[in-house]
Parts: structure tokens; sequence; C-alpha cells
């Protein structure tokens, strides 16, 4: 049986890119990918924040960080022939960087829109595209599909309040998901996304502190308690593992229940 498990979820051998990995869903998904044998490429502004990498090498795994700051789009655009320098292909995408501003619509500043739209979708787009094209172009024999999985949100499906520009992204990330499915899931990459559900991490530290909305937040979730980012390993492990080959242009949803209620 273990063999067989492994087969279906091993990642031996697997080279994966992360955004976001130093904190809340992105660390766990990184140890989580780490856990299961990828090594780890860590794209992060900061290069003094260690603190995922050196989880990661403690518990045995490999981590690599690269400097990246996805506000600026050259360096997005050079993440593919820096990786390359390091390993010789890669096999796993993960998008899980964003940003989140908060004012009432009437108010928004379109700086802030437009910063919002830069982190949470352009970067996601400028990944998908330059690392999926070394993924046509790379030889994959042996190797599985490619696997490319981008981080939605239950406002990708609602309009939720304040957060106009976050909606806005994250309405995108489902879209293009299934749009670059449509064009490379018969050329052996699998594009994916997953929709979190309210988790406890700084993102929504301000909802957790606001007594009457978080009490109504609870009422609704099945589940009856907020996620907790470890919950993404199993559900990100299964979508960058031979055991989805067949999943495509999915957004899966990790959300304690929310959207069926």
């Amino acid at each position: 049986m273990t063999d067989f498990v492994n087969s279906l979820f091993s990642l031996k051998n697997k080279n994966a890119i992360i955004t976001g990995g130093t904190r809340g869903i992105g660390a766990s998904i990184a140890e989580g990918l780490a856990g299961a044998g990828a090594h780890v490429i860590l794209l992060q502004r900061d290069l003094s924040n260690t603190t995922t990498a050196d989880r990661i090498k403690k518990a045995g795994g490999q981590a690599t960080i690269i400097e990246c700051d996805l506000g600026v789009n050259s360096q997005v655009n050079n993440v593919v022939p820096k990786v390359l320098k390091i390993v010789d292909h890669i096999d796993i995408l993960i998008n899980c960087g964003g940003i989140q501003r908060r004012f009432p619509a009437e108010d928004f500043p379109e700086q802030d829109w437009d910063d919002v739209l830069q982190i949470n979708l352009k970067s996601v787009f400028l990944l998908i595209r330059n690392v999926g094209k070394h993924m046509l172009t790379s030889d994959r024999k042996g190797r599985g599909n490619g696997k490319i999985i981008s981080i939605a949100s239950l406002v990708s499906f609602q309009g939720g309040l304040t957060v106009p520009a976050y909606t806005a992204a994250k309405h995108g990330i489902t879209g293009i998901t299934k749009s670059f499915a449509n064009e490379w899931s018969s050329k052996g990459i699998n594009v994916n996304a997953i929709a979190p559900g309210y988790i406890a991490t700084d993102m929504t530290d301000a909802l957790m502190k606001d007594e009457n909305r978080s009490r109504q937040i609870m009422e609704r979730i099945p589940a009856q308690r907020w996620g907790k980012p470890s919950d993404f390993m199993g559900p990100v492990i299964f979508l960058s593992s031979p055991a989805s080959d067949y999943v495509c242009g999915d957004c899966m949803l990790v959300d304690g229940g929310w959207m069926g209620r």
C-alpha cells in the first residue's frame, strides 16, 4: 500500500516554485511540498527572512530562496532564467503571494487598486505564462505532468465587502486558470486553483478581531471553525502530484463547507 500511495502522491525529485511562502498558507504549503519530497524554491522580496527555508531544511527537506519582488514585472519575468541556473527543470508552480487593501467602495484609492491587481493578478499571469512556456518546451519524459496552482478565494465567487480590487483579482485568478487549462491540458500541464475559506492568518486578523463579523462568519461555516494554514498541505500535494493528472481548470474549495451553506 505504501508503494501505491507513493506512486500517486510523491513529489520526490520535483522542483516547485512558490510565491508567498514566508507566512500563513504559503509557508504551510511550502513545508508540505518539501515533506512530500519536492525541492522548494521560495520567491521572496525579503531575502533576510529565512524562517520557512530553515524549517524545511531542519526537517530534512530542500529549500532555496530566490529574490523576486512581485510588484516589479522585470523581476517576475526573470524568475525562470534565475531558477534554471539552480535546477534544470521546473515541475510545479504555486502562486500564493498576495496583498489586501480595504476601503469603502466609494473611497477605494486608485493606487491601491493598481497595487492589488499587480501583486494578486498580473504577477500570477506572468509567472503562469513563463513557467508554462518552460514546461511546454522542456523535455518532460519521465517527469510526469507539469502542475500549476494559484490561490483564489471565496471572493472569486462572491463580491465581498470593502475589497473591490481583491475581488476583481481573485475573479481573474479563476478566469486565467480556466483559460490556460483550456490550451495546456492536452499538452501535459495541469492548471488549477484553490479557493480558501476563512483562514486564521495575518490577512484575516482584522476580521477575527471584529467580534460581530467574526461571530457571523463562524455561524455560517459548517465545520464550525476557522481554517488553519496546515489545512492546505493535503490539497496542494494532491494537485501537485500524479493523483490529479485528470483535474484541469478546476477551483477547489477548501472552506469548511462555506460555499455549500
